[in-house]
């Protein structure tokens, strides 16, 4: 199957994005697309023809919230490695802040909120489009939505870094 081959190479990028916001970790947010492109690939002749984009977004947010069992309690953490001699530019340093200050937000939501938020704003879903993917009210979506709305501008440190941001 070329064509599917062809769409993941171009869609990748695009879907582990999605995967990045919803899980918070890169390596994580690999493991989910590649998850869920196995479960895609016997669907594809089905998918191609239609919109795969959301389709695999909307499974991507499915299986995020049904992968409660891939945390395993054998892993250790271990400390962060050490900077290395070469640090990023002001620039690129304030990026990789915000990032990172982005995503612990975004870890700091319950699951359903951020998976919400992922298909809401970052696949660009409707209300009516993310509750029928995640199998919930629109009431539900919208509460939700709020909520971790009010949750990331309430963040005090995730405000000062974009005031930082906005001063440079």
């Amino acid at each position: 199957m070329e064509d599917f081959d062809a769409y993941v190479a171009a869609a990748w990028p695009r879907l582990l994005r999605s995967a990045w916001v919803l899980t918070g970790d890169w390596h994580q947010a690999e493991d989910l697309v590649q998850t869920v492109l196995a479960r895609a690939y016997g669907r594809w002749p089905r998918l191609r023809d239609g919109a795969p984009d959301a389709y695999l977004r909307t499974m991507l947010a499915t299986t995020y919230l049904t992968w409660w069992r891939r945390k395993s309690r054998n892993e250790i953490p271990t400390d962060p490695l050490p900077d290395g001699p070469e640090r990023p530019g002001r620039d690129a340093q304030g990026r990789v802040e915000i990032q990172e200050g982005m995503r612990r937000a975004l870890a700091a939501l319950p699951r359903q909120q951020r998976a919400v938020l992922m298909l809401r704003f970052h696949a660009d879903l409707t209300e009516a489009d993310t509750a029928r993917a995640l199998n919930i009210s629109v009431g539900t979506v919208k509460s939700y939505t709020a909520r971790a709305l009010a949750t990331l501008r309430d963040d005090t440190s995730l405000r000062g870094l974009l005031v930082e941001e906005a001063q440079r």
